[in-house]
């Protein structure tokens, strides 16, 4: 009996590996604006996680994400969202987004693969993970607003 479960699994580990290392299909994509306190719009389109299972596999296994693009993570109602690189490899910028559309934290350049929480500070309604260096680009600070409709402001 051990030798058919030790066969078992030498045949299916690197089944499972495999499938589990290839980038998901990318979701559904609306469209997203983040004002500056300078008064600049950026528009993005993102990519919507929305279920428990798209929010789980994020952006596992990109190897990259487009500079007008990223994946926003809608928790539904205000919580704490914590956040980790884990099988993540290319590196990102998360924006922790308050009920009212607001920045309330901003974590730049994550280290891909990395288990560390990233953690929002706080309850916020929504994640948005943009390409790394995207915050420092644009100029998006705590405070700047995301105009998207799960706030209530279409972009």
């Amino acid at each position: 009996m051990t030798r058919r479960l030790l066969l078992a699994f030498l045949v299916m580990t690197p089944l499972m590996t495999q499938a589990q290392t290839t980038a998901q299909p990318e979701l559904p994509k609306e469209p997203l604006s983040i004002t500056t306190r300078d008064g600049k719009r950026h528009d993005f389109q993102v990519e919507m996680a929305l279920t428990p299972g798209q929010q789980t596999t994020g952006l596992m296994f990109r190897p990259s994400v487009p500079a007008d693009g990223g994946m926003l993570f809608d928790w539904g109602v205000a919580r704490d969202s914590t956040m980790w690189m884990r099988n993540t490899v290319s590196s990102l910028d998360m924006l922790f987004i308050n009920a009212d559309g607001t920045i309330r934290r901003v974590a730049e350049d994550t280290v891909p693969g990395s288990l560390a929480t990233i953690e929002s500070r706080g309850p916020v309604r929504a994640t948005l993970e943009l390409a790394a260096g995207t915050a420092k680009r644009l100029d998006i600070r705590v405070g700047d607003k995301v105009q998207q409709r799960i706030f209530g402001a279409a972009p």
